[in-house]
């Protein structure tokens, strides 16, 4: 990586820390009840089989309200678990929210062991968390290229999960970086330009 790349994703990481911070509580929440109900209303939401769910860190968007009705819906429901030995993300199958979860690496909910592995590395839809998005599907996350490794061989259609402070023009990308085809916020949904 270029020293260049990685100063720049490292102010921009900073910019958007600073950014969230200034954003109340009570606006978070207001903010994630809004961008759920944008994507509830979605076709790629409704038609979807099979999602990749994630367990949000404080300060990101909340989608997980989403989870127990999707499964309601009969959608097979999936979170990504850490392997410490590989250093990697899989994706494993949750069924019941309540008994099939703990708190694990980086102090994330996720699948106990006994949740089964997918069987396929594909689901319908993969929504996905990150520090920052542009319109063109460009994503910043947390800087270990972790959760591109779990996107580069998941196949599915790919969803940025944000809230509005977290959109900017330009995200600096890598090879190794994975692209959004959608993105969600609070007050938009996006498709993005294919090719």
């Amino acid at each position: 990586m270029s020293a260049t790349i990685q100063q720049t994703k490292a102010a921009l990481r900073e910019e958007i820390g600073t950014r969230l911070k200034m954003l109340p509580l009570v606006e978070r929440a207001a903010a994630s009840a809004q961008a759920r109900a944008v994507l509830a209303a979605r076709a790629v939401w409704q038609s979807a089989r099979s999602v990749l769910f994630f367990a949000p860190l404080p300060g990101e968007l909340d989608v997980w309200p989403l989870l127990p009705d999707a499964l309601v819906m009969g959608k097979q429901i999936a979170l990504p678990i850490f392997d410490r030995r590989l250093k990697n993300y899989t994706a494993c199958v949750v069924q019941d929210p309540e008994a099939d979860l703990h708190v694990g690496h980086f102090g994330i909910r996720e699948p106990n062991t006994y949740c089964e592995r997918l069987t396929s590395n594909r689901v319908d839809l993969i929504l996905v968390p990150g520090v920052a998005f542009d319109l063109q599907g460009r994503r910043l996350g947390r800087g270990k290229a972790y959760y591109d490794q779990l996107l580069a061989v998941m196949g599915g259609r790919r969803c940025g999960v944000a809230f509005d402070e977290q959109v900017v023009p330009e995200v600096p990308i890598e090879e190794h970086d994975a692209r959004m085809h959608f993105l969600l916020t609070p007050t938009r949904w996006i498709e993005m330009p294919k090719g």
